[in-house]
């Protein structure tokens, strides 16, 4: 029997679905699966590379990351990112050999979350974080060519390289042009941390939501799945997506990258429904 071996490096990762789910499709494929929680949020002193090299080193399969820590893998990954993703700056998904191939799985799965809304029209993203460098970029890619993103970070150095990075149409904005801009899009994004359980709020939360029926708004945070953006979203008559449709996409994407073997997902999708939290 094969084995993927595997991590998870993040803060406040108690509460991931990951290795159940990894667990569902390595059942179903025969395989065993050995998968350690790498909780950072208690380790100051935490040293990523070190502990990426010494699970190389190890054997392991490979490495799934997260919050905070997507930057630092697409670094670590270097010139290995494979090259329809080596635009981006994060990488969610490490997979060892003789050399480690850096994946980006939000990427591939925020693009299969969002292939069944239509036209995406103007979208306004807050955060410029790890999980917005994988979403902004998959955006562009969708869009229409005269659609615009724009993007908001409290840290406007952040915002800006990864504005630079995705080229025309995307734009930076500052904290007074936001409600004018979340007024006018058609689509509204989360790609900050808050609304998870130890990060309370909604970073749309000081923004009036109503009356935008045909519209539509994404959260990238699945623990809790209806966070307070959502909930909102969802009474102003927004088309919801939520975190743990791109968690379910993500998962399935991560455990092909593993062990490169297909997915049947008419199969595991609705097997994966049972891992969504209450």
């Amino acid at each position: 029997m094969s084995t993927l071996r595997a991590g998870l490096i993040g803060a406040h990762i108690s509460r991931t679905g990951l290795p159940a789910a990894l667990d569902i499709m390595c059942a179903q494929a025969g395989w065993s699966l050995e998968f350690d929680l790498i909780d950072t949020s208690a380790m100051p002193d935490f040293d990523f590379a070190a502990t990426l090299t010494r699970a190389q080193a190890e054997g392991w399969t490979g490495m799934t990351v997260t919050h905070p820590w997507k930057t630092q893998a697409r670094a670590f990954a270097g010139d290995g990112m494979l090259p329809e993703v080596a635009h981006l700056g994060a990488s969610n998904t490490l997979v060892f050999g003789d050399t480690v191939v850096g994946h980006n799985t939000d990427y591939s799965g925020f693009r299969a979350i969002i292939a069944g809304l239509g036209p995406l029209g103007d979208v306004v993203v807050m955060g410029a974080g790890g999980v917005a460098e994988a979403v902004v970029p998959a955006l562009r890619i969708s869009q229409r060519p005269d659609a615009h993103v724009g993007l908001y970070d409290p840290d406007l150095n952040k915002a800006t390289s990864l504005a630079q990075r995705c080229g025309a149409g995307v734009h930076v904005l500052d904290q007074s042009e936001l409600g004018a801009q979340i007024d006018a899009a058609h689509g509204l994004i989360n790609c900050t941390p808050l609304g998870m359980a130890e990060y309370p709020g909604s970073a749309f939360g000081d923004f009036d939501l109503s009356n935008r029926v045909g519209k539509w708004a994404f959260d990238a945070v699945y623990t809790p799945v209806h966070t307070p953006f959502l909930k909102a979203a969802s009474q102003a008559g927004l088309t919801i997506l939520t975190g743990f449709d791109l968690f379910k996409a993500m998962a399935v994407r991560s455990f092909q990258a593993y062990t490169g073997l297909s997915v049947d997902q008419a199969t595991i999708l609705p097997r994966l429904d049972a891992l969504k939290p209450e």
